[in-house]
């Protein structure tokens, strides 16, 4: 039986391994949304993980606050800026990839997921 004057975990375990799954949930969510071709099923992946984020900002704050969380060391800011200045060029080369992807298909142009009719005028059973 469950005594109720022992606590099951300490408490600073216990959300240290609730904001563990708020990470891990953050992650498998984002993973969900990349990988959903429907637009509400990617919308509603997409407000479960800002919500999951914004759970897990709020504990995280709240863990430090009572100094049960110490952040790991501040990055240097030129480190922060070149890692973004590459994520911006990186997702700058994505989209002008894609453009070029667009232009090219015109309305006429086939699917690349459908495969083209090839004449199957060797084949007996063909009519």
């Amino acid at each position: 039986m469950y005594n109720q004057t022992s606590p099951f975990m300490q408490e600073q375990d216990l959300l240290k391994t609730i904001l563990a799954d708020l990470r891990r949930t953050s992650r498998e969510y984002t993973t969900a949304t990349t990988e959903s071709s429907c637009p509400m099923i990617r919308s509603m992946f997409n407000d479960l993980t800002n919500d999951t984020l914004r759970l897990q900002g709020e504990l995280f704050n709240l863990m430090q606050q009572n100094n049960m969380y110490s952040a790991s060391a501040k990055a240097p800011r030129q480190d922060l800026d070149k890692q973004l200045q590459s994520a911006h060029q990186a997702q700058q080369k994505c989209q002008q990839f894609v453009q070029e992807k667009n232009i090219q298909r015109s309305p006429y142009n086939q699917s690349p997921n459908v495969p083209q009719h090839q004449p199957n005028y060797g084949n007996p059973y063909y009519m």
